[in-house]
């Protein structure tokens, strides 16, 4: 979004107007939402609309944003990636294995991004080289890594024994913010500023808009194919790490939310699943919409059979509203 600057007569009401019409259009819609669902369970339920809650739903859609951040640009590329929960699983039982075996502390941190952009980077070779559909490709991998994370973890649960590592999650550098909400929101500016200034972020939209066009004018596509799912699985892994300080454990059930909530918050923060429309910029409201509707539901003491619903229709309804706006067929 770029602010318009007032008019030489000085008129400061033209300028602010001029501002407003600036936003991206689309992005009237799910902002609308956020604020709809905002007022609505705030009138449902008296803890919703409490600093308490608000610092819960921080760190709960944390990890989410982390992980669908990277996930936006195989989106925005035309392109999907099935296994982030999976890549989330098998980063985190690799960093407690890790932790508990060598007592590295923080540089577990860089070691999960490096492990996740590995398991990426796997994803992003068999999609460009194999020319196999990437849903396909992620399909497999989610089975394959989800089989070695369990293997690792035994099928249980495993803490870490790092003193005060939980602290990177659950500290709060700034108070009522928990350290894991401010991380993901570090990252957010990031891959925005990746997104809209760096020749990667540009050749994303380039790819999705029209591949073959992308590749007759010279773009190396193959090569950012891979870099895509390379910086998924990083931010994957980085997710990962951090939501096991926040847990205080790897388990079997880590991750397993993330295939619906991250495609869903993907699609409903106005990223076309046809590619080349969208952006992380817009992501930050999908997680914010899947935040919210998650909080506000168990607030309600809704089922999480319900809500498996409700979050199934709110993904078709967004998938049918981007095709509505792109004019183009969702097929990747």
């Amino acid at each position: 979004m770029s602010l318009a600057v007032p008019s030489e007569n000085g008129k400061p009401l033209r300028g602010l107007l001029d501002a407003f019409r600036s936003v991206e259009k689309s992005l009237w819609f799910p902002i609308g939402v956020v604020l709809f669902l905002f007022v609505f369970f705030s009138l449902a339920t008296d803890s919703f609309a409490t600093i308490r809650n608000f610092t819960a739903i921080s760190g709960q859609a944390a990890t989410l944003l982390i992980v669908c951040l990277g996930a936006t640009f195989v989106v925005l590329m035309g392109s999907i990636d099935l296994s982030v929960g999976a890549i989330v699983l098998l980063v985190g039982a690799g960093s407690v294995q890790i932790l508990n075996s060598f007592g590295i502390g923080y540089w577990v941190l860089p070691l999960a991004a490096l492990l996740g952009g590995l398991l990426g980077s796997i994803n992003g070779a068999i999609y460009a080289y194999g020319r196999i559909p990437s849903f396909i490709v992620t399909l497999g991998t989610l089975s394959v890594f989800t089989g070695i994370a369990l293997t690792l973890l035994d099928g249980r649960a495993i803490q870490f024994t790092a003193p005060g590592f939980e602290q990177i999650a659950i500290g709060q550098f700034i108070p009522r913010l928990p350290n894991i909400a401010l991380w993901s929101l570090v990252a957010w500016a990031i891959v925005v500023v990746v997104a809209v200034r760096t020749r990667f972020g540009r050749y994303m939209y380039l790819i999705g808009g029209g591949e073959q066009v992308a590749s007759t004018s010279g773009l190396p596509v193959r090569r950012y194919k891979i870099y895509a799912f390379a910086i998924s699985g990083v931010l994957a892994g980085l997710g990962s790490i951090l939501a096991v300080a926040r847990l205080g454990a790897a388990g079997p059930s880590l991750g397993s939310d993330l295939l619906l909530n991250s495609l869903a918050a993907i699609v409903v923060g106005g990223t076309s699943l046809a590619g080349g429309v969208g952006g992380p910029h817009r992501t930050l409201i999908g997680v914010l919409i899947i935040a919210i509707l998650d909080n506000g539901l168990n607030l309600m003491g809704v089922s999480q059979y319900l809500q498996m619903i409700i979050k199934g229709l709110v993904v078709i309804a967004a998938v049918l509203v981007s095709r509505n706006a792109t004019q183009e067929a969702v097929v990747k």
